[in-house]
């Protein structure tokens, strides 16, 4: 039978730290951007570019370095992650600014060990209490959301522009040093067996993203992130359509992140108790219910529905992260949770996309309500676990 490693809640702040080094990094950048295209002389698609080089780095990296840690190690594999990312964003202060789109592209990479690997950690380190492990992890990972614009915005505003790639890799360097006080892993095969010639094999890549079980839940993230998409996306669109300014856009859109954050902690308990498969239902009812009201209200009915879609959002985030991880093979859960990060990242980029043309096409308000349709579609993926799921039938057959 599988030894659960007895591990205190400060691990998990750690990992906590290693993820908001991505969500820092891929913001403090982001929002200023226009500032470096007016110092530059480049357009609107540049930004647009500029934004879509990280995720895209990510999308395809997550897997791969979840895979390598599978046999790697993972802590050694997190750490190279947050050297490269860390590297990279001193390499702005070297390079020409016309290289920023290869910074970009390094700082993904880096981002993408980093996080997948603190992500798999999390499942690893805490087999029971899941749920709350992944609540204060992406409570943790998700304030880089909420400081880094203003961070950045300060930082541009007293200094200069480069001067945020410095502020990047300061945060690296702490989330380097903080990491080696974790307990060390040589390899994933700690709760698994030994793995075969086969298992690391790029054929277990593959299976990742063909286990019928685990597709229903990246099914669930990405609609999950597709509704982050259009919440932070395009609701300062709808308060702009409903006559307000962008001091009401900026309150409204801080609300939503708080309740979005503060809610993950106590969803992850909540799963605890009463099982992650049943409060990512409720989560996606909550947002997909509450967006669709958001095409309907105005004055203070939408801005309750604008937190309660808050709430949804990261009640799913954080029990997604707990079913997958439970229902992985232990000796592929890095393989896995990146198989997971990369269906995020693909959710985060269909939102906004899918809304701006149901809304170009529709108009903004039938976009809110057949995004909130496909929400309540989505209910019909989730069903109850199978013991064929790899996870389940290895700690059945060991007994734990």
């Amino acid at each position: 039978m599988a030894t659960e490693i007895k591990t205190p809640l400060r691990y998990v702040a750690i990992l906590g730290f290693v993820g908001f080094v991505t969500s820092f990094g891929a913001h403090i950048v982001a929002v200023n951007l226009p500032v470096y295209a007016a110092q530059v002389g480049v357009g609107v698609a540049v930004i647009g570019v500029l934004i879509a080089a990280y995720d895209f780095a990510e999308v395809f990296a997550k897997p791969l370095f979840g895979w390598v840690a599978d046999s790697q190690g993972m802590k050694r594999t997190m750490l190279a992650g947050i050297a490269l990312f860390t590297l990279a964003s001193l390499s702005y202060l070297l390079l020409p600014p016309q290289l920023l789109i290869v910074v970009r592209f390094a700082q993904g990479v880096g981002a993408a060990a980093l996080s997948a690997v603190s992500l798999a950690l999390v499942g690893r380190y805490y087999s029971s209490q899941r749920g709350r492990a992944y609540g204060i992890y992406n409570a943790i990972k998700g304030a880089g959301y909420v400081v880094s614009p203003l961070v950045g915005g300060l930082i541009v505003l007293k200094t200069r522009f480069a001067m945020i790639f410095l502020a990047a890799a300061l945060i690296g360097i702490v989330a380097f040093l903080v990491s080696l006080l974790l307990p060390s892993e040589a390899s994933a095969a700690g709760d698994g067996g030994e793995l075969d010639d086969d298992e690391l094999s790029l054929r277990a890549l593959v299976g990742v993203f063909r286990d019928p079980e685990l597709l229903r839940w990246y099914a669930v993230i990405v609609v999950n992130m597709f509704f982050v998409g259009i919440l932070f996306g395009f609701l300062p669109v709808r308060v702009h359509a409903l006559g307000y300014g962008p001091a009401a856009s900026g309150v409204v859109l801080s609300l939503v992140a708080l309740s979005y954050l503060l809610i993950q902690p106590v969803a992850g308990i909540l799963a605890d108790r009463a099982g992650a498969a049943t409060t990512v239902r409720i989560g996606l009812i909550l947002s997909a219910a509450s967006i669709t009201t958001l095409a309907l209200t105005t004055d203070v009915p939408f801005v309750v529905a604008s937190l309660v879609a808050g709430v949804g959002i990261g009640i799913v985030w954080t029990n997604t992260d707990a079913m997958v991880s439970e229902l992985a093979d232990p000796r592929r859960l890095g393989a896995t949770m990146g198989a997971a990060g990369s269906f995020k990242e693909i959710g985060d980029m269909l939102g906004p996309i899918v809304i701006g043309l149901l809304a170009q096409a529709f108009g903004l308000s039938t976009g809110f309500i057949i995004c909130g349709g496909v929400g309540l579609l989505s209910l019909a993926l989730i069903r109850r676990r199978r013991v064929s799921a790899p996870g389940i039938r290895n700690r059945a057959a060991s007994g734990s």
